[in-house]
């Protein structure tokens, strides 16, 4: 997604304690092509809504109560998929630090449209690249997991049939041809103590 991308019609959850605020909000939202799709005026109705909308997007706006604001970003940050911005009226430094340390993606002030939207895009863009690196993490640990399970077979094999390494994992391979299944489920099942091969090696 580059820098330029114009990201619309998201799906979005707006949450203040003011529903006049959270009006504006709309028309605001609705302005740069986005769907605000539920409100949430407290903690509970945030996590309601977020399980029953998964919005693309979470945008909590700070007006009065700060505190109040907090919860909300600490509650949809903990339960939200998709990224979270902040809409309040002046940069304030400590506050935007703890709602920082909250989660949020991005900050804008609600007069500014293309501030906001520019916050969107942002939020957006690190979301996804979030998503991609924990994608990228989840594989490598899964790659490495396999990898465990098949080296713990392989030396199961060596003991049992007396062979070399490369021998034990030919063992796997001829059976998992043989069984029509995967090298590494075969390996999961001697691993987990499974008697899969013949008694003596080929």
């Amino acid at each position: 997604m580059g820098d330029d991308t114009n990201i619309t019609g998201l799906r979005v959850l707006a949450a203040d304690e003011d529903e006049a605020i959270l009006r504006e909000t709309d028309r605001l939202l609705a302005g740069l092509g986005h769907t605000v799709t539920a409100h949430a005026v407290d903690v509970r109705q945030a996590a309601d809504h977020i399980a029953r909308e998964d919005p693309d997007l979470s945008v909590v706006v700070v007006h009065d109560d700060d505190d109040h604001a907090l919860d909300l970003i600490e509650e949809i940050g903990e339960y939200a998929r998709g990224p979270l911005i902040v809409l309040l009226g002046a940069h304030d430094s400590d506050f935007v630090r703890s709602a920082a340390e909250r989660g949020i993606d991005a900050f804008a002030r609600p007069q500014f449209a293309n501030e906001v939207q520019g916050a969107i895009q942002l939020a957006m863009k690190r979301h996804s690249e979030t998503t991609r690196l924990t994608e990228q993490v989840q594989q490598l640990e899964s790659a490495l997991e396999r990898r465990g399970t098949i080296e713990r077979a392989k030396g199961i094999l060596m003991e049992r049939h007396g062979v070399d390494d490369r021998q034990a994992f030919e063992l796997l391979r001829q059976q998992a041809r043989r069984s029509n299944r995967r090298v590494i489920e075969l390996a999961h099942a001697v691993a987990d103590g499974h008697s899969l091969l013949p008694n003596r090696a080929e």
